[in-house]
Parts: C-alpha cells; structure tokens; sequence
C-alpha cells in the first residue's frame, strides 16, 4: 500500500505515525525535524523502545522513566535546567555520543538513556527503583 493511498484515506497525522512505526518495525530510523517530532514521537518512540529494549521488564522501567520525564516527546526541553529528550539528558549534548542527530532523533536517544541506565543504575528496572526513591535519576 502506498503513502499516497494512505493519505487519502487517513489523517496526516496518522499516516505520519503510521509510517513511523512501520520504519521502526522493519528496522530504520526515522529523522524527524523538530516540527515534526512533536507530531509523531510519542507512538513511534515507544515503538524504538521496544525493538531496542525487547525484555518486558526493563522496558517497562525504562517506559515509566521517560513517562515522568517527558512524556515520550523527543523534544520537550526542561526550561529551568535545560535538560533535553526523551531522557532529559542534562547537559543535552551528552547525547551526541550516541550519534549527531540526537536533538531529533528518538532512537539516538533511546540508545544514549538506556546506555546510561545500564551504565549507573545497571538496568533500566534498578534506574527506575532510584527514580521511585528518589523523584529523579
């Protein structure tokens, strides 16, 4: 089925999720500009995760630790701190470790949060055991 055909029959918005799940299910990244970002992160992100963390444990931790600190929006910036993404890594450009296009891609993203959870905490579930404790990570 093509996009075109999709377009006519759904919304931008769903044709653009749509197709997002559908890159990530079959294993590409998608690069989104910021505008878009907010228009197709939350679904697709979460779709990355779970390709990237595939133990339902650890993506449930993981999941919940970026609930509370961003609301799987790539882009949501902490305007106190400026903490950034989906992690809200502080700085945010210790993300680009993860590759250059971490301020818009998720999986960049993902990648660097699941890193440095397993890195500190030593899992994504113990990362979010601190976060219950503690209100942050």
């Amino acid at each position: 089925m093509s996009v075109s055909f999709i377009r006519r029959i759904a919304s931008p918005k769903k044709v653009l999720t749509t197709a997002a799940v559908a890159a990530a299910t079959a294993g590409m990244a998608l690069s989104a500009a910021p505008a878009q970002a907010a228009t197709t992160s939350a679904s697709s992100a979460q779709a990355i995760a779970h390709r990237m963390i595939p133990d339902a444990a650890q993506f449930n931790a993981f999941s919940k630790i970026v609930e509370h600190e961003s609301g799987w929006n790539p882009a949501a910036t902490n305007s106190s701190s400026g903490a950034y993404g989906l992690v809200q890594a502080l700085p945010a450009s210790k993300m680009s470790s993860a590759g250059a296009d971490w301020k818009t891609n998720p999986a960049t993203q993902i990648k660097w949060g699941l890193d440095y959870m397993n890195s500190r905490y030593g899992s994504p579930a113990k990362a979010w055991s601190f976060w219950q404790a503690n209100g942050w990570y």
